[in-house]
This record gives C-alpha cells, sequence and structure tokens, in this order.
C-alpha cells in the first residue's frame, strides 16, 4: 500500500513536532506526495515560518529531511488521471483532485489527510492519522 500525504498532512508535520512527524520519519516506505503541493508551500510560506517559529534556513533544514521519505510525483504524471478525478471531486472540493489523481495514478495508495471531505467520495481509499498508525502497527502500510 502506497500512503499519499496531502496538503494539510505535510503542513502538520512542517509546523508541530507532532505525532504526524514522527510517522513520516520513523515509517520504512516512501509516501508519496504530489509536485503541486510546492505550489501550496509556496503561497503559504510566511504562515509556515510563523507557525513553524523556524528561521528559513531551519525550515528548509527540516523540509529536506522530511523529502527523504517522499516520492514526488509529477504532474506529468497525473494527467491520464485528470478528468477521472475532477469528476469525483467536482462537487466536493475541486481542489483536492490532484490528490484523488495521485491515488488513480498509484493502484493500492490510500490518501492520509484529516479533511473530512475526502470521505464524501467513495472511489479512493482516505485514512486519517489514527487508521494511518494502525495500518503500520499491523505491518499492512
Amino acid at each position: 500500500m502506497r500512503i499519499i500525504l496531502d496538503t494539510n498532512t505535510l503542513f502538520s508535520a512542517l509546523i508541530k513536532d507532532s505525532t504526524t512527524r514522527k510517522i513520516i520519519l520513523e515509517y520504512n516506505g516512501k509516501f508519496l506526495l504530489p509536485e503541486y503541493i510546492f505550489d501550496e508551500m509556496k503561497k503559504h510560506q510566511v504562515m509556515l515560518y510563523q507557525k513553524t517559529k523556524l528561521d528559513e534556513k531551519e525550515f528548509e533544514q527540516l523540509l529536506q529531511i522530511i523529502l527523504t521519505k517522499v516520492e514526488v510525483v509529477p504532474i506529468e504524471k497525473l494527467i491520464e488521471q485528470r478528468v477521472q478525478s475532477l469528476q469525483i471531486m467536482e462537487k466536493i472540493d475541486i481542489n483536492d483532485a490532484l490528490f484523488i489523481a495521485c491515488a488513480l495514478a498509484y493502484p493500492n495508495s490510500v490518501i492520509w489527510t484529516e479533511d473530512k471531505d475526502f470521505k464524501k467520495q467513495s472511489k479512493i481509499k482516505v485514512m486519517n492519522t489514527a487508521e494511518i498508525i494502525e495500518k503500520i502497527r499491523m505491518g499492512l502500510a
């Protein structure tokens, strides 16, 4: 099973030394992360720096450590799934369609998120942090 990080999951790991960060850093596999997240990070850069209370250099070091646990998925890999992902999310949250496209591009994957909107669709498996912890403990992730 491949685990896709959504924006809020990544931001949570960056902002606070939390369970989310611990899971990411201690997980034996690699998480999937759509390349698009870096655009979101740029948009929210000031907020991320403020919430982490890290300077730019420290923030970049933390990000680089987290990225060693991630396989970045190029947008080009998601083009074939674009239409289907937009159809799935059009009445829910169109901004999350890229994560759905990523899951469609990687069969047997799940999206790790606390965003309940993802659970309003039934095509892609979605798990929250507690569910991810349980899967990892059971050796299924």
